[in-house]
C-alpha cells in the first residue's frame, strides 16, 4: 500500500504535495514523513533499542512531526528501507515473541510494559490510519490512489497468483 499512495503523490508537484490541506499534519508531505517517523519509533522499541533521554525514538528522533526528508524521492526512498525492516522484522515474528511484553521509554520515563503484540498491532494501524488520511488529501488534489480496500487488494493479489 505504501508503494500505492507514493506512486500516486508522485504525480502531484512538490508544491502540491507540501501545500498545507488542513489535516493533522498539515500536507501529504508531512504526514507521509510522520508516518515515517512513527513506524521507526516502532521498529525501534520492537528491536529493543532505548532511545537517547529526551528523545521519543532512536537515531535521534525527537518529536512525531520532525522531518525525515523534504526532498520526496529521498522520502520515498527511506520509506522503502523502512518497509524492508518491517518485513525482515514480520518473517522473524514468532508466536512466544508476540506474547511476550516490551518495555518502553519515551523521553528516558520508562513507561509500563505492554503485550508485544500491541504494538505489533499499533505499527500497522497507525500505518493504516495515516494512510487513509492520505488517500483522502490526494483525492481532493485531483490524484485517485484507486481501491485501498484490503479485502479487494488480497483478491486481486490472488486472481493474478491463480491466473
Amino acid at each position: 500500500m505504501n508503494d500505492k499512495v507514493y506512486a500516486t503523490a508522485a504525480r502531484l508537484t512538490d508544491e502540491e504535495r507540501k501545500r498545507d490541506r488542513g489535516a493533522f499534519f498539515g500536507s501529504i508531505h508531512k504526514t507521509l514523513n510522520h508516518i515515517l517517523v512513527a513506524d521507526r519509533i516502532w521498529l525501534g522499541r520492537l528491536a529493543g533499542r532505548v532511545p537517547e533521554p529526551g528523545d521519543i525514538g532512536v537515531d535521534g528522533i525527537k518529536a512525531l512531526d520532525q522531518e525525515i526528508a523534504s526532498d520526496f524521492d529521498e522520502l520515498r526512498r527511506e520509506r522503502e528501507r523502512t518497509d524492508g525492516t518491517i518485513d525482515v522484522w514480520a518473517e522473524a515474528l514468532t508466536a512466544e515473541t508476540l506474547a511476550g511484553t516490551l518495555s518502553i521509554v519515551r523521553k528516558g520515563k520508562v513507561m509500563p510494559a505492554v503485550p508485544v503484540w500491541w504494538a505489533a498491532m499499533q505499527l500497522f494501524n497507525h500505518q493504516t490510519h495515516h494512510r487513509g488520511q492520505v488517500t483522502t488529501l490526494l483525492f481532493q488534489a485531483g490524484q485517485d490512489p484507486g481501491s485501498t480496500d484490503l479485502f479487494a487488494m488480497l483478491m486481486q493479489e490472488a486472481a493474478i497468483s491463480l491466473a
